[in-house]
């Protein structure tokens, strides 16, 4: 008992220690100060300096401050700049100020979202946050939203919602039976659906053997004409946004058949939902509000802090049923629970900062940050147009698909680009060949970023030339 008081004493008179988190403010503001300037992937000696970390676990307690310092001078420079202005890899936004303060301050309060009862402050802000959204995206009012860690989680919670709600209106109960005698389902989903679809279909135990695959349209959107009759048994998965091109589904003709038909439509909105919120590229969702559930990551196109995922659903019921729990020891009460909406109990409050995002920008703010980014990926690609880079897609919102026309030299101009440090890209495959991709996210980004991006691009292009 001797050890256990001696380590509790210790972190308590910790806790009173306004230098040490005084100290831990300092990193961060050095950090945050220096971030446009650092490399966005870092170098060989920031990589090397890792090897700090890789130790056995020490016998004794640490000291606060050595901890802080190693985090600062050795795990810093090895961070990626992703809220930086010139990293396009992946779909990942900065951070909004307001958030991140609110997210620092909401750390400390250390709180466990799952009940009123454990955190009054965190089931209100739910609530608002809910209304808030729906609003904002011009869904269904009744609309139900979980907060969550990310899209891939919230499509999971959305195909499960739909999977047992089309089983229980053909009289099956899969919470009480399982999958063992369930009726035979129908999952459609397109060719160009995100990996997580087939993951979440994997974990719900729909598989992937036995799904109708649709064939995509140039763009990388779902072919209309090809997607089967659909009936009451017909779990239907649609995209606003594709992963690389950033294309959108003709949600308001399939949605319409869908409804008709008795399907559930689920639709992987991680980045594009948000252009529903835009009065300049909300034609592009026009129709989902007649899905009935939607899955969106607010800390990719919104600036939300990591990691601040959202599903939403028409039906409150179908959601709640499909990922509610009892015990004797959980005690609901007349205000929202948000444990309901979600597969976790304990879990943070990230509302905290979703809520501080949405309050920074207020509707005029969401609708012109993401037109924002739009603005600027379209000139990013006139932008290598223009030094004889080839453009794959057509730029509706934010996705830009970058070829040198030749496989072996894209890739080689991609290494390059990466190399480089000034920017970062990633890469993916497009009709069958090699493409450079570009993700513009970042309120961080200016023009003068994607300016000094292009010139990397252009050196890259050079050298990938000259090596052939």
């Amino acid at each position: 008992m001797e050890s256990k008081t001696m380590i509790s004493d210790r972190l308590r008179e910790q806790a009173l220690d306004l230098n040490l988190f005084e100290r831990a403010k300092g990193y961060a503001y050095d950090y945050m100060s220096k971030i446009l300037d650092q490399p966005v992937f870092p170098d060989d000696k920031a990589i090397a300096g890792l090897d700090r970390f890789r130790e056995p676990l020490p016998e004794t307690p640490g000291d606060p401050y050595e901890i802080l310092e190693r985090l600062h001078n050795n795990g810093s420079p090895a961070t990626v700049a992703q809220t930086g202005g010139r990293y396009f890899g992946f779909v990942n936004g900065g951070a909004v100020p307001a958030a991140l303060a609110a997210k620092w301050l909401s750390d400390t309060w250390d709180q466990n979202a799952a009940l009123y009862l454990i955190s009054p402050i965190a089931s209100v802000l739910e609530e608002v946050c809910e209304k808030w959204i729906v609003s904002l995206l011009g869904f269904p009012e009744n609309t139900a939203a979980g907060f969550v860690s990310g899209s891939s989680t919230a499509t999971l919670c959305g195909l499960t919602a739909g999977r047992n709600d089309l089983l229980s209106k053909l009289g099956y109960d899969v919470n009480k039976k399982g999958l063992f005698e369930a009726p035979a389902l129908r999952v459609i989903v397109g060719e160009g659906a995100h990996s997580t679809i087939y993951k979440a279909l994997s974990i719900i135990g729909l598989g992937s053997e036995r799904l109708i695959k649709v064939p995509a349209g140039e763009d990388g959107s779902i072919s209309v004409k090809a997607i089967p009759e659909m009936d009451d048994r017909t779990l239907l998965i649609l995209q606003a946004g594709n992963v690389n091109s950033g294309a959108f589904d003709d949600f308001e003709t399939i949605c319409g058949k869908a409804r008709t038909a008795g399907a559930w439509v689920h639709v992987d909105g991680a980045f594009g939902l948000w252009t529903a919120a835009s009065g300049e590229l909300c034609h592009l969702c026009k129709g989902v509000d007649l899905a009935d559930s939607w899955s969106v990551d607010a800390h990719k196109t919104l600036n939300a802090p990591y990691d601040n995922g959202i599903i939403l659903c028409r039906d409150r019921e179908a959601l709640t049923n499909a990922l509610h729990m009892s015990g004797s020891y959980i005690i609901y009460s007349d205000h929202r629970d948000g444990m309901l909406y979600t597969p976790d109990m304990s879990r943070r409050a990230r509302i905290v900062e979703l809520w501080a995002t949405l309050k920074a920008l207020g509707k005029s703010g969401v609708s012109e940050l993401v037109e924002d980014l739009h603005h600027k990926a379209v000139y990013f690609a006139k932008s290598l147009e223009q030094n004889g880079f080839i453009v794959k897609n057509d730029v509706c919102f934010n996705q830009v698909l970058v070829s040198l026309g030749d496989p072996v030299l894209t890739k080689n101009a991609l290494n390059g680009i990466q190399n480089s440090k000034v920017c970062w890209c990633g890469g993916a495959e497009w009709n069958g060949d090699p493409v450079i991709r570009i993700s513009v996210c970042s309120y961080r980004t200016t023009y003068e970023d994607i300016d000094r991006s292009v010139e990397t691009f252009i050196k890259a292009k050079a050298h990938a030339l000259a090596g052939c």
